[in-house]
């Protein structure tokens, strides 16, 4: 059964273009489930940049993907737009939230060291393979920074896609970006205003 799963889910990417890490983990959602492996955590940790390529991640397990699940659906309860309700920061959810990113930011997180290669170019890697809780504690103090920044939250969208919950930061010229993706919800936007004109015409 988890195998069928995994074939479902396969042809969704993780996407890393929400403007920040806490986002890009909030969209591992949609269209499907993305971290519904050991495996497919490891490739989001590295893709996200958690990580440097090639850092051993072997101890992920199934009790990684609990922690990156609970941490997702908290920053999903605080991040405006990323939960339903207009009330939200006054209901207990949201207080509870809150108390549980504060308790990942106080993990520590890992240490970065600049190695020289054979060529003599500095790469960055890790002093140690890093811990679930190292990692969870590097998303959740993105989502602190994040919530705390009056004026990154004012650039906070909620895509205009049918059906698209993803939240991204509006770092666009004007202000004006409306969809996550150009190519994939955008052009959905388009394609289905060509058939209303279209249909429109026929009548």
């Amino acid at each position: 059964m988890a195998t069928g799963t995994a074939r479902a889910t396969e042809p969704y990417e993780p996407r890393f273009d929400c403007g920040r890490l806490c986002l890009d983990l909030l969209a591992t959602t949609h269209p499907a489930e993305q971290l519904h492996s050991p495996d497919r955590l490891r490739a989001w940790i590295v893709g996200a940049g958690l990580v440097p390529e090639g850092t051993p991640l072997a101890e992920t397990d199934t009790s990684w993907l609990a922690g990156f699940r609970e941490l997702r659906t908290c920053v999903g309860l605080l991040v405006p737009g990323g939960a339903p309700g207009p009330n939200a920061r006054d209901s207990r959810p949201y207080e509870t939230a809150l108390a549980r990113v504060n308790a990942f930011t106080r993990a520590a997180t890992p240490t970065p060291l600049a190695v020289r290669t054979d060529e003599g170019t500095l790469v960055r890697v890790l002093e140690e393979p890093p811990g679930c809780a190292a990692l969870l504690a590097v998303v959740a103090r993105d989502a602190v920074e994040l919530l705390t920044d009056p004026v990154a939250c004012a650039r906070l969208r909620q895509c205009a896609g049918d059906n698209c919950p993803l939240v991204y930061v509006d770092t666009s010229r004007g202000r004006r970006r409306r969809w996550c993706s150009s190519e994939t919800c955008g052009n959905r936007e388009r394609v289905a205003r060509h058939r209303r004109r279209a249909a429109l015409a026929r009548a």
